[in-house]
C-alpha cells in the first residue's frame, strides 16, 4: 500500500460588510454576525493519487465560480488536477449570495458588499486554504465511525387530498402525515497525524444547516456551533469538514411536535441544541471507535460526467400555466406582485410569536413565478433535453463518498445506501454545482414547494438514473471493476 498523506486548513470567509443573504425569494440584508463562515479543506494523497475536499459555509456552489477557482488554482498549484477538486456547501441560508437575484424590481442596495466583491474575496480565501492544506500534507491515518443524533426531519406535509406543502400546517384536520422519512445517522471519518492524535473529521448529516434561515444574521448555523464545540474538545487545530447527505426534503424541525417540549428551531436556541446533539454524537463515536486506524487505506477516486434527462413540462401543464399567468397579470403587473409579496413578508415578520417561514407559497407572485417556469421549461426542453453534472466517487478505506449537485430528496439517498457494495456510504449533495431540488415521483404528483418544475432541473426519472449511476460508480471503486 502507498503511504497516505493528510493536510488540513480552514480560512474565514465571513464578509466584513453587510451583504445580501442567499436562500429566500425576498431580499435580506445582513444585520450582523451570529457565527463566522469558513472554508474547510482536506488534502489527501496516496501514491500518485490526490484529492482536495472543500466544504463551504454557503448556500451552494455556482458552476462558473468553481470553474474560475480551478483556473486560478492551475496558476498557483499546477500539480493539482482540477478534476480532483470536490466542493460542497452546507446550505446555510445565512451566507452571502453568489449570484444576483433575478426578481423584478431587484436593486443594488447601497452600503453592502456586492456579489462580485464577495466572490473575489471568497476565491482568495479558498485558494489560500487549499494551498495551505496541500503544503501541510504529512503522514496520517484514518478511521471511519458512525453515530446517531436527532437533527433532520421531513419538512413536506401531506394532506388527505394527496397534496403536499413544504412547512405546511400539521394542525389541520386533513393532515395525514409527513411525505417522507428521515435519518438520525451520522457518518464520520476521523483523521490522525503521525503521532496518532486526532486532527480532523469529515461529518456527514442528512440535514441542511439552516435553523436561522428566516433571520437576518450571517451564520454557519448548527454546523458552525458543532465545529466550535469540537475545537474546544479536541484542540484549536482540530478541523471539521461538514457534508449534507440526501436532504432535499429535510429540515432541522419536527413539524408535528411544534416546539411544545423543545427549543425553537427557527432561532438561536435551536442552533445550540442541535450543535450539542451533534457534538455528543461525534465524541461518543470517537470514544467507542472500534475500526482499526489505518495509515495505508485503500484510496480510489473517479469522476463521471452524467447527462440526466431534464424534467419536462407536459402540454397540459403548459396551457394551464399560460392561463394562470394571463389571469394574474390581468390583476397586477409583475413588479406590483413582487412588491406585494415582499410587503406581506415584512408584515408576517412583525407578528408576535410567529415563526418562519414568513413567505406564503400561495401568494400570487409565487404562483405567477411557478407558472412562468413551466412555460419557460416547455419552450426550452426540446432544445436542452439534458442536465450535465459531475459525479465524484471517492473511496477512503471502508467508506465511500458519492456526490451530486442537487437538493436530493431523502428517498434517493436511501436507495443508494441500501444497495451500496461499500461498508459505509456517504451521499454528498450540493456538490460541484447547483441543480435545484430533485424530487421523488410522489413529490411531483403532490406538488408544493420542492416538488415543482420551478424548483429544479431534474425530476424523478433522472433521480432513478442518478441512483443507478451512483451504484455503478461505487461498484467500480469497491470491487475494483474496470
Amino acid at each position: 500500500m502507498a503511504p497516505f498523506y493528510i493536510g488540513w486548513s480552514e480560512q474565514d470567509i465571513t464578509p466584513e460588510s453587510p451583504v445580501s443573504l442567499a436562500g429566500q425569494y425576498y431580499p435580506r440584508i445582513s444585520q450582523g454576525i451570529h457565527s463566522p463562515l469558513f472554508a474547510t479543506v482536506l488534502a489527501i494523497q496516496s501514491g500518485d493519487s490526490h484529492v482536495i475536499m472543500v466544504s463551504l459555509d454557503l448556500l451552494g456552489i455556482e458552476v462558473d465560480f468553481q470553474k474560475q477557482l480551478c483556473l486560478d488554482l492551475a496558476r498557483v498549484l499546477p500539480e493539482i488536477n482540477p478534476q480532483n477538486l470536490i466542493l460542497n456547501a452546507i446550505h446555510t441560508h445565512n451566507a452571502p449570495a453568489l449570484s444576483s437575484r433575478p426578481f423584478p424590481g431587484h436593486q443594488e442596495f447601497s452600503g453592502i458588499l456586492s456579489v462580485a466583491e464577495y466572490r473575489a474575496f471568497l476565491l482568495k480565501q479558498i485558494k489560500k486554504a487549499i494551498v495551505e492544506a496541500w503544503k501541510k500534507r504529512e503522514p496520517g491515518s484514518i478511521a471511519s465511525a458512525f453515530g446517531f443524533a436527532r437533527i433532520g426531519h421531513c419538512r413536506r406535509v401531506l394532506y388527505a387530498d394527496s397534496s403536499a406543502e413544504m412547512y405546511g400546517c400539521t394542525a389541520r384536520p386533513d393532515f395525514v402525515g409527513m411525505e417522507g422519512s428521515e435519518d438520525s445517522g451520522v457518518e464520520m471519518l476521523f483523521t490522525f497525524n503521525a503521532e496518532n492524535r486526532p486532527v480532523g473529521l469529515i461529518c456527514n448529516v442528512a440535514c441542511p444547516s439552516q435553523v436561522m434561515e428566516a433571520t437576518y444574521w450571517i451564520s454557519s448555523d448548527f454546523m458552525g456551533e458543532t465545529r466550535k464545540r469540537l475545537k474546544e474538545h479536541f484542540g484549536r487545530d482540530f478541523h471539521t469538514l461538514f457534508q449534507v447527505g440526501a436532504a432535499g426534503d429535510q429540515s432541522p424541525r419536527d413539524l408535528t411536535r411544534l416546539f411544545s417540549k423543545e427549543p425553537n428551531f427557527w432561532q438561536e436556541e435551536g442552533v445550540v441544541a442541535l450543535g450539542e446533539r451533534l457534538f455528543f454524537a461525534v465524541t461518543r463515536a470517537f470514544s467507542d471507535l472500534s475500526e482499526p486506524v489505518s495509515s495505508t487505506p485503500d484510496m480510489r477516486h473517479i469522476v463521471k460526467v452524467l447527462s440526466l434527462p431534464r424534467r419536462r413540462a407536459s402540454n397540459t401543464e403548459y396551457l394551464s400555466a399560460k392561463e394562470t399567468v394571463s389571469d394574474i397579470l390581468r390583476q397586477s403587473s409583475e413588479e406590483e406582485l413582487y412588491q406585494s409579496f415582499c410587503e406581506e413578508v415584512l408584515r408576517n415578520e412583525k407578528i408576535t410569536g410567529r415563526q418562519g417561514p414568513y413567505d406564503r407559497k400561495g401568494h400570487p407572485f409565487v404562483l405567477f413565478r411557478n407558472a412562468r417556469a413551466v412555460i419557460e421549461r416547455f419552450s426550452d426542453q426540446d432544445h436542452h433535453p439534458f442536465f450535465s453534472m459531475e459525479l465524484h466517487l471517492l473511496r477512503l478505506g471502508s467508506m465511500v463518498f458519492v456526490t451530486n449537485p442537487f437538493e436530493l430528496f431523502f428517498e434517493f439517498g436511501q436507495r443508494i445506501r441500501a444497495r451500496s457494495a461499500a461498508k459505509q456510504t456517504c451521499i454528498v449533495q450540493l456538490c460541484g454545482g447547483t441543480g435545484g431540488y430533485l424530487p421523488t415521483a410522489t413529490a411531483e404528483k403532490a406538488g408544493g414547494y420542492g416538488g415543482l418544475i420551478v424548483n429544479g432541473q431534474v425530476g424523478s426519472e433522472g433521480g432513478a438514473l442518478l441512483v443507478e449511476e451512483s451504484l455503478s460508480a461505487i461498484e467500480t471503486v469497491w470491487r475494483g471493476n474496470p
